[in-house]
């Protein structure tokens, strides 16, 4: 198959037409499943031509505006486009466009926060509603009609099983040596006809190299040269790379223990330069044959795959800076046999990641002195980006690992706190959490003794004064003492920190009357 000749299907050629007539294919109202997951993968004109489409019907005064359903995170193209013409009336399960989450926090648009690997039992079980249409990137069509996915696969062969019509861009600017790479399983079902997925190892192939569509489903093909876009990554700053330093002294504590093989365990790592600093200082560190079992494959682990450090990488979608993915464009024959992409019901399947034993690593937003992760809302109620698939990872991994610098906004504010605005991970999700002041292993900790490792090695030391205060007060006045609070203070104490001292130094002093008060 040569770069300019990718529909080779004749029926499916007969539907070639541009992208605003497949746009105008799309009904008001509609649920409409996209491909994509964090910027690769994405459909990328499209939603452009909808979303003008849109727009005109908004200026003659009729609302336009359809529900998103997509594997993750997309680019401007798609969520962009769409939330700046107001076209979202719902959008799940992950998003990161600052114009959607504006809409989403004005209430403007209904957002739908759900683990990554839940959505596609979600479509099947009908909690949805009905999925009208599916717009799917891919990167060459065959001779009998199976699709050669592009640089993500998301939750594309659920949108093209469940669809009622379906659109597919052909994007030449995706290498087709990417056929190959993909493994699609289709032996999920509902319950009670589920069976074990067959993986047992990060490598193995147990579907498809292709997805599959009824053909007379496909009402659209639409052809596009346009690459993905992801942002470039920073390189890691001094607090990402203590952070990396303290998790990989943490993992020579456990090697040493054994209680980790000499290779480690299947990685898997959240999006962001954290996550990248960490693989890059693996790259020096002593541990060969290492294998990821994750959902999206960044620079970290592709430079990881091309010095040899790692032999095999499992993942839903490669998410790879505007850098990355040149060379891996240039040179992806060469990854067909060190990497593989599934549909992410199997890369964030919670069997599969008990298994294998998974080391999952993860940010947060806040995180409690007693464990618990807030990793998606701002002062609890304004959504960031969504849980992802932490969720998935955390619950079920063998190492559950969640970092963040010890503060934010330039030192103003702490990421620890007496108790998190939000909770995505509760503290029996939780095992270990890091910043660039130290690492907390609160396996096997006692709320009480979880707090006192959390606020010892996590705090920044200009806050770790008042969240010891606030501990100790907690001890002597709280009510209950397995979880120690101050509920009225919980979430306020730390931002009246300074303001509030003198009085706070007062109800210390006096601290037999309220004892006798709480009690």
């Amino acid at each position: 198959m040569t770069e300019t000749n990718r529909i080779r299907n004749p029926a499916l050629r007969s539907k070639i037409m541009t992208a605003q007539q497949a746009a105008a294919l799309i009904p008001k109202g509609s649920n409409v499943g996209m491909s994509g997951f964090t910027g690769a993968g994405y459909p990328k004109v499209v939603p452009l031509a909808l979303a003008e489409r849109m727009n005109a019907a908004h200026a003659g005064g009729e609302t336009f505006r359809i529900g998103v359903w997509t594997g993750a995170s997309t680019a401007p193209e798609l969520d962009g486009a769409l939330a700046k013409v107001d076209g979202m009336e719902m959008r799940l399960p992950y998003q990161s466009d600052p114009t959607c989450r504006k809409r989403i926090n004005a209430g403007e648009m209904e957002y739908l926060d759900i683990h990554l690997s839940h959505v596609a039992q979600f479509v099947w079980g009908g909690f949805l509603g009905k999925l009208d249409v599916a717009i799917v990137e891919v990167a060459a069509i065959r001779e009998d009609g199976a699709l050669i996915p592009s640089s993500s696969v998301g939750n594309n062969k659920t949108w093209l099983d469940c669809a009622g019509k379906v659109i597919l861009e052909v994007n030449s600017w995706q290498n087709i040596a990417l056929k190959g790479m993909h493994d699609v399983y289709y032996g999920t079902q509902l319950p009670p006809h589920r069976k074990p997925i067959p993986i047992v190892t990060a490598s193995d192939r147990i579907g498809d190299a292709y997805l599959h569509c009824d053909p007379a489903k496909i009402i659209a093909v639409v052809e596009t040269n346009a690459p993905d876009r992801n942002s470039a990554f920073s390189p890691p700053d001094e607090n990402s790379r203590l952070i990396a330093e303290h998790i990989l002294d943490f993992f020579g504590h456990e090697v040493k223990m054994g209680r980790l093989p000499k290779e480690l365990l299947p990685l898997q790592s959240g999006v962001g330069n954290v996550a990248n600093a960490v693989m890059e200082q693996l790259q020096g560190a002593p541990y060969d044959n290492l294998t990821a079992y994750t959902e999206v494959l960044q620079d970290g682990m592709f430079n990881l795959l091309r010095s040899g450090k790692m032999s095999f990488a499992s993942a839903t979608a490669l998410s790879l800076s505007p850098d990355a993915a040149h060379e891996f464009n240039r040179d992806a024959a060469k990854y067909r046999d060190k990497i593989v992409l599934r549909p992410q019901e199997i890369s964030n399947h919670p069997e599969v990641i008990r298994r294998l034993g998974v080391i999952a690593m993860n940010g947060l937003i806040e995180a409690d002195i007693y464990g618990n992760v807030n990793s998606t809302h701002i002062r609890g109620s304004s959504i960031m980006n969504g849980i992802g698939g932490s969720g998935d990872f955390a619950r079920n991994a063998w190492l559950s690992i969640f970092m963040t610098p010890s503060s934010a906004k330039n030192g103003q504010i702490s990421c620890i706190v007496p108790m998190v605005t939000h909770v995505d991970h509760t503290e029996h999700d939780v095992q270990v959490v890091v910043t660039e002041q130290g690492l907390a292993d609160l396996r096997g900790l006692s709320p009480k003794k979880r707090a006192e490792v959390v606020i010892e090695n996590c705090a920044h030391p200009i806050f770790k004064p008042a969240l010891t205060e606030y501990f100790e007060r907690a001890r002597r006045y709280s009510p209950g003492q397995h979880t120690p609070h101050i509920l009225d203070e919980a979430f306020t104490f730390l931002p009246n920190w300074q303001a509030n001292r003198e009085a706070r130094d007062a109800w210390k002093e006096d601290s037999v009357v309220q004892a006798d008060a709480w009690k």
